[in-house]
């Protein structure tokens, strides 16, 4: 048993590794020591302080990941830096509280991570429940904007990334999308409003967009067995400044380049709150994304 976001115990359930995804991108799979998601919030360290939060875990829907057990003994700082730049970031509220992050591809279409959508497996969060934060680093601040209801579009292939339809947004600068994959030893950042803090994540969601630095690993690398398979819709990264974590699911991974220059190579879905880190590969993703984007 591990505790979920909100201290309470739940049982993760495994698949085997091949295995569709349910709810739109609940992820689990077998092995020892391998990555799991769990539904939950975040309440407290508990017995499985190195769960690895998929989503802010402010709702059940967030999954998470279980730490790899030579990972759950010790947890790193989550020290990443502020960002004072990100156009295409959008933060994802469910009632009103921070949940996930998001990346706009257009004026009305944002991509994020399925599992963001999901209270559990079989229950997605209703429409009516979502709204999103745009044009604005500040969390509290910025455009709000409406789920055009019944707009979702789940990745064809399984991988854990989404696509909302939302009222049109202002302020805001697109995400332009890499069509090279990214490639071991490559640096990338991710940018998101997630946690800051250990303990109780719900408490410590970051108001102004924050930004992590990382580097891309071959997915044959120790460790990368539970983020990505070779050839396969994922890669793998490790922490350089700072580590992803809950809130921060469905964050752009981008190239680090001048402002206007980056490109967007992956959405984030989970780590382990300590130095690894899973995305969805963009480039495995481009033709659905035009073709529902337009």
């Amino acid at each position: 048993m591990q505790q979920d976001g909100s201290g309470q115990e739940r049982a993760g359930l495994k698949q085997d590794r091949g295995s569709s995804r349910s709810g739109g991108g609940e992820r689990c799979r077998q092995g020892s020591g391998a990555p799991k998601k769990l539904g939950g919030r975040v309440r407290g360290r508990g017995a499985s302080v190195a769960v690895s939060l998929m989503a802010v875990g402010l709702m059940a829907g967030a999954g998470l990941l279980v730490a790899p057990p030579s990972a759950q003994a010790s947890v790193g700082v989550i020290d990443g830096k502020k960002s004072v730049y990100g156009p295409w970031a959008v933060r994802m509220l469910v009632d009103g509280k921070p949940h996930c992050t998001g990346t706009a591809l257009t004026d009305q279409w944002v991509i994020s991570a399925s599992h963001c959508f999901f209270d559990r497996p079989d229950k997605p969060v209703a429409d009516r429940r979502i709204t999103f934060r745009a044009g604005n680093l500040n969390q509290r601040e910025g455009q709000k904007v409406r789920v055009i209801r019944g707009s979702r579009v789940a990745s064809p292939n399984g991988a854990d990334v989404m696509l909302i339809k939302v009222q049109k947004m202002k302020d805001v600068k697109p995400a332009k999308l890499s069509r090279a994959a990214v490639r071991p030893g490559q640096a990338v950042r991710v940018f998101g409003w997630g946690a800051t803090c250990e303990d109780d994540e719900h408490k410590c969601q970051a108001n102004q967009l924050r930004q992590a630095d990382l580097k891309v690993l071959s997915a044959k690398k120790k460790g990368c067995e539970y983020y990505a398979a070779p050839g396969g819709k994922d890669f793998c990264a490790v922490k350089v400044r700072g580590v992803p974590a809950g809130g921060d699911s469905g964050a752009p991974v981008m190239t680090i380049a001048p402002k206007g220059k980056e490109r967007m190579v992956g959405v984030f879905w989970g780590s382990d709150r300590e130095k690894m880190v899973g995305a969805a590969a963009i480039t495995k993703q481009l033709k659905w994304i035009r073709s529902v984007t337009g």
